[in-house]
């Protein structure tokens, strides 16, 4: 920002309840320059919302709720997790709660012919050897399909990283590509979305698990035939180090440097900023 720049703030829209309450995840760039999000609570069945924050004036926005979640038992509810848009503008997320088995979904909203919007539920988690409780975002790759993870379940119950693709008509197709299992190296419990590389890697963070049990960064490489291969790329160890990195990394494409920041720990308890050099 240029020297002697002003930054106005001010309050836009207060959450009441009825259009949800709660909003844990950050906003998403939507059709029309329209701005949506999710709220964990409120709405019509106080399971969480999705809506739209629309810029009337410079004064004045208007909220929608598009969605209320817990409208039919295979419906998700609780969404942490930001939304992510396709080029088509259809908008992405994921619910920790609910879904066909009520151990959380991946949705998809999707703009109706004529207007509005409908939601679809692109998959229930099943938890073992499937995952659940997904809190995080999900990421697109270049072909579209889709990359996650979970906080519990999987082959160990430590979590897990999961790829959805499309497999026509609509139907997408769940795989693990990795189940996390706390054995003294890998970590455990991934709270965060993944980001990926210019080639095409994975990058995430596990909150626990690592040789000392503070948590971890971890990268997965695409090694043939539709699997991946981890490699635990640093272990925390709270003090000096940080512990708890429930936040993902963001990726210095030119350099490959990697930052992140922990919840916890450092020289005084209260977290870190960290950066991993290749």
């Amino acid at each position: 920002m240029p020297p002697g720049s002003k930054v106005y703030e001010g309050v836009k829209y207060s959450f009441d309840g009825k259009h949800g309450a709660n909003p844990y995840g950050g906003l998403s760039g939507g059709p029309d320059a329209n701005l949506f999000g999710t709220t964990v609570y409120g709405g019509a069945y106080n399971m969480g919302t999705v809506f739209q924050f629309t810029h009337k004036t410079h004064r004045f926005w208007e909220v929608h709720v598009l969605h209320n979640f817990g409208n039919s038992s295979t419906d998700g509810f609780y969404p942490y997790a930001t939304l992510i848009p396709d080029a088509a503008g259809n908008l992405y997320g994921t619910t920790p709660q609910g879904g066909a088995n009520s151990f959380g979904t991946v949705f998809e909203m999707v703009q109706k012919t004529g207007g509005g919007w409908a939601e679809k539920v692109l998959y229930s988690f099943n938890s073992k050897p499937d995952g659940n409780t997904p809190y995080a975002s999900l990421i697109f790759d270049t072909s579209g399909n889709l990359y996650g993870t979970t906080f519990y379940g999987g082959t160990f119950g430590y979590g897990t990283v999961f790829e959805l693709m499309p497999a026509g008509g609509g139907s997408w197709t769940e795989t693990v590509i990795h189940d996390f299992d706390n054995n003294g190296t890998d970590g455990a419990l991934p709270f965060a979305g993944l980001s990926f590389d210019s080639s095409g890697n994975l990058y995430g963070t596990t909150e626990l698990g690592g040789t000392a049990g503070f948590g971890t960064v971890f990268e997965l490489t695409p090694a043939g035939g539709g699997s991946w291969t981890e490699t635990v790329l640093h272990s925390f160890a709270n003090t000096p180090d940080g512990s708890d990195p429930i936040g993902g990394v963001s990726i210095d494409t030119s350099t490959g440097i990697i930052y992140g920041t922990t919840e916890e720990g450092g020289d005084y308890g209260y977290g870190t900023v960290y950066k991993i050099m290749p």
